[in-house]
């Protein structure tokens, strides 16, 4: 049996065959789409632009913009929507985030679109447990 692999959740360090049979996850693909709220935006939001984010890359269509002073309100959160969530919890019943700017009437409505299954061994940075990671296996 193979040494454990320190900070590894214990499940993964009941030897490598576990990995091999137990390490798929699944991630929610999201929408993030701009939404306004009645008031006159601060920072630049068009109502109805919107990026997606599938596993851990955002993805813009063609001229979509977002002010990153904007962005830097929803991004901690997005790691968290991604995840299944206890339908009492915030997370999974509340859906928009609004600009830091106090006066600024532009939010971010984020919406689960799909689901996306990832192995532990395509997305782990230990060398130990690490095979091909997902991009290059997707192409």
């Amino acid at each position: 049996m193979p040494e454990p692999i320190p900070g590894t959740p214990a499940k993964f360090n009941e030897g490598y065959s576990s990995l091999e049979h137990d390490d798929e996850f699944t991630l929610h693909d999201l929408k993030v789409e701009v939404v306004l709220d009645g008031r006159r935006p601060v920072c630049r939001h068009i109502e109805g632009e919107y990026f997606t984010v599938e596993g851990e890359n955002l993805v813009f269509a063609k001229g979509q913009k977002i002010s990153m002073y904007a962005l830097a309100a929803v991004l901690p959160l997005l790691p968290a929507k991604q995840r299944e969530t206890d339908p009492s919890d915030w997370m999974s019943t509340d859906a928009e985030v609004a600009c830091p700017d106090p006066h600024c009437g532009g939010r971010f409505r984020i919406t689960r679109i799909g689901k996306r299954r990832f192995s532990h061994a395509e997305t782990t940075g230990l060398p130990e447990a690490r095979s091909t990671p997902y991009w290059e296996r997707d192409g």
